[in-house]
């Protein structure tokens, strides 16, 4: 049994067919909706991580603020 190779222009024509068919448009979109929700997913594990030390530490949200201010007012001093 002869197996068929594709030639390079082959390979184009059937990417360029493929690509403007709507069932991949359909599937690139699901595959980016997917992907974002991931991202969201890790973004918002890596947060929990980050919130959960900065609560062993001692840092709560009604302290937060003030310690900003107070890093930023440092920071000015330093610049003068």
């Amino acid at each position: 049994m002869a197996r068929d190779f594709l030639t390079d222009a082959d390979v184009e024509r059937e990417i360029a067919r493929l690509t403007a068919t709507d069932a991949v448009k359909l599937a690139r979109r699901e595959m980016r909706l997917k992907y974002k929700r991931r991202q969201q997913l890790y973004t918002l594990r890596a947060l929990e991580k980050r919130g959960n030390e900065l609560k062993a530490a001692g840092i709560t949200i009604e302290n937060i603020d003030a310690m900003m201010a107070l890093a930023e007012q440092e920071d000015i001093t330093e610049k003068e």
